[in-house]
C-alpha cells in the first residue's frame, strides 16, 4: 500500500465536494475491487472517499410495481430482505449466492453495478428487470448504464445512490460457477414482465451482460426449459480463456438458460 488521504464523509453533499477538491479521488463502497486493486499497486488514488456512512444510500422499499434498494446494502442484506424475498424471490436467491459469507456482507449492491466486472451476478437482473440506476445527479436505465467491460455511464465522481428493479410476474436466475472464484462463467437471469420476457446473461460475454434476444423470442409464448430446446448461442463475442472456451460458454449459457426457465421463482446455482 501508499499514503493515501481517507475520508468517512455523512452526507452525498460532503462527499461530492470532498471528490472535487482532490487530485485523484476514489470511492469506496465494499471495496472487493479496489483495495486489492491498490494493494496491487495498479491503482493510487490521491484520496479515498468512504462512502459507507451515508444514511441516504441504504434502506429497501417496496411500492406498488417497483423494489428500491439503496446503493449501499450489501448481498446479504439483499437474500435476507422480506420485502425483496416476497417480491422477488430470485433477485434474493442472486444476491444469496454471491461469493462466500465474508463478501455478502461487506459487498454492496451500489458497488457491484458501478463495479460492473463481467462476471457479477447483479448485472443480469438489473437488465432483466428493467432496472433504473439512480445517481446523485440524474436516472439511467440499465439498458443505457452497461457500456462494457468494467465501463459504465456514470460520469467522474457520480454516485450511485440507489437502483428501483421493476417487479415481474415471475423471474428465475440460473448460474454456473467457476468453482475456485465462485464468479458465474455463465449466469442467465429471466424475468417475465406484463410487455414480453427478458433474458440477461453474465460472465460470459467478451463484452460483458448483455441481453439475449434469441432466447427472449423463445419464451414469448410460454417460458419453460423445453421452449429453449432449439435455441443456437452464437459463441462469437463470448470469452475465451484457461476456465473455458467460448463454444463451452456458449453451451453453458443454454444450459443455465434452461434450469432457469424450468424453475422461476427462485435461482438455480451450479
Amino acid at each position: 500500500m501508499y499514503e493515501t488521504n481517507y475520508h468517512r464523509p455523512s452526507s452525498l453533499a460532503e462527499a461530492a465536494q470532498l471528490f472535487s477538491g482532490a487530485d485523484d479521488a476514489a470511492y469506496l463502497s465494499g471495496g472487493h475491487t479496489l483495495i486489492p486493486t491498490m494493494k496491487q499497486r495498479l491503482a493510487a488514488p490521491s484520496d479515498l472517499i468512504d462512502l459507507t456512512r451515508i444514511a441516504e444510500l441504504t434502506g429497501i422499499d417496496q411500492s406498488g410495481d417497483t423494489l428500491t434498494i439503496g446503493a449501499l446494502t450489501t448481498h446479504a442484506e439483499v437474500a435476507a430482505s422480506p420485502a425483496v424475498r416476497s417480491a422477488i424471490p430470485a433477485l434474493a436467491d442472486l444476491a444469496g449466492s454471491i461469493g462466500d459469507s465474508q463478501v455478502r456482507h461487506r459487498g454492496t449492491i451500489g458497488g457491484s453495478i458501478a463495479n460492473n466486472d463481467p462476471a457479477a451476478d447483479y448485472p443480469s437482473a438489473a437488465l432483466a428487470l428493467v432496472a433504473t440506476i439512480h445517481t446523485d445527479k440524474r436516472s439511467i436505465a440499465a439498458d443505457d448504464f452497461f457500456t462494457g467491460l468494467y465501463d459504465t455511464a456514470l460520469e467522474d465522481g457520480e454516485i450511485v445512490t440507489k437502483i428501483t428493479f421493476k417487479v415481474p410476474a415471475e423471474a428465475g436466475y440460473g448460474k454456473f460457477r467457476n468453482p475456485a472464484s465462485r464468479y458465474p462463467m455463465a449466469g442467465v437471469f429471466i424475468a417475465k414482465h406484463g410487455d414480453g420476457v427478458r433474458v440477461a446473461v453474465t460472465g460470459s460475454g467478451s463484452d460483458g451482460v448483455f441481453r439475449l434476444a434469441d432466447a427472449e423470442s423463445a419464451l414469448a409464448g410460454a417460458i419453460s426449459a423445453d421452449a429453449l430446446s432449439a435455441l443456437n448461442v452464437d459463441a462469437g463475442g463470448l470469452m475465451s480463456d484457461i476456465h473455458g472456451s467460448a463454444a463451452y460458454r456458449a453451451n453453458l449459457i443454454k444450459v443455465m438458460a434452461q434450469r432457469a426457465a424450468g424453475n422461476m421463482g427462485k435461482a438455480i446455482i451450479v
